[in-house]
């Protein structure tokens, strides 16, 4: 191979790249997100400056099942998300992610900073309730619970297309061949072309179980607000640097 022809690579390993080029398309993206209040102090230790908390305490513990994506395929995907704001406007820090398929962690990882891991998520119904679930290492980390599709009307799918345009941020953390920080980034992206098919609210539970290599339990769940379960499709695009912590 030249220069050119490795320019062009999207991804490693040249001979079978893992991921391509984003955009990457998402249909019939299905999110249940069980809101919950936690410690002012381990939210702080959560979130990288200069994010700051929301003063809520809120936490939104995600299942994400996407049957449909493009570069991707079929997977589910689990993790920790953290309301904030970003030089005064709202932001949702992206503090841990679990997931079943390599090529979406090798993707999220090496573009955007994606803090994702390989686990066994699920999310599935089970008779009347949406049942989320997080397996790591043989071990169950985490259960989440809602009833399904439970209040009379759907929660307004303008109220849930707005939460999926917000500003997600990232702490993207790269060595160099040597093992020393090469990219260290706050990364920012908004998700686009937002077509939002169904949206629900009603009641949830959460259950998170300590684990030293899938730590969710570190934000425990002092009071479960409620659940929130939508359907969506979208487009995942490339990012932008907030804060690059190498020149700072």
């Amino acid at each position: 191979m030249n220069r050119a022809q490795i320019l062009k690579l999207s991804s490693m390993p040249a001979a079978g790249p893992s991921y391509p080029l984003p955009p990457f398309r998402f249909v019939d993206r299905e999110y249940m997100t069980v809101v919950y209040e936690s410690d002012l102090d381990a939210i702080r230790a959560a979130v990288p400056e200069p994010l700051v908390p929301d003063p809520s305490n809120q936490v939104f513990y995600e299942w994400i099942r996407m049957p449909d994506s493009s570069g991707f395929g079929d997977y589910t995907e689990t993790g920790v998300v953290i309301p904030c704001s970003f030089e005064g406007k709202p932001a949702s820090f992206v503090s841990q992610m679990y997931l079943d398929d390599e090529a979406p962690i090798a993707a999220g990882r090496e573009i955007w900073g994606f803090p994702k891991k390989l686990a066994n998520p699920k999310l599935e119904v089970m008779t009347d309730t949406l049942t989320g679930t997080l397996d790591y290492a043989g071990q169950r980390v985490a259960t989440g619970t809602m009833a399904y599709k439970h209040e009379n009307l759907s929660r307004h799918p303008a109220k849930t297309a707005a939460s999926l345009r917000k500003l997600q941020c990232l702490l993207k953390l790269i060595p160099d061949v040597d093992g020393k920080p090469k990219i260290a980034q706050l990364v920012g992206l908004h998700l686009t072309e937002i077509t939002v098919k169904g949206s629900w609210s009603g009641p949830a539970r959460l259950h998170l179980v300590p684990h030293v290599n899938a730590p969710v339990a570190d934000l425990p769940v002092r009071k479960v607000l409620g659940g929130r379960h939508f359907v969506a499709d979208l487009t995942l695009p490339g990012g932008q640097v907030l804060v690059d912590y190498m020149k700072s």
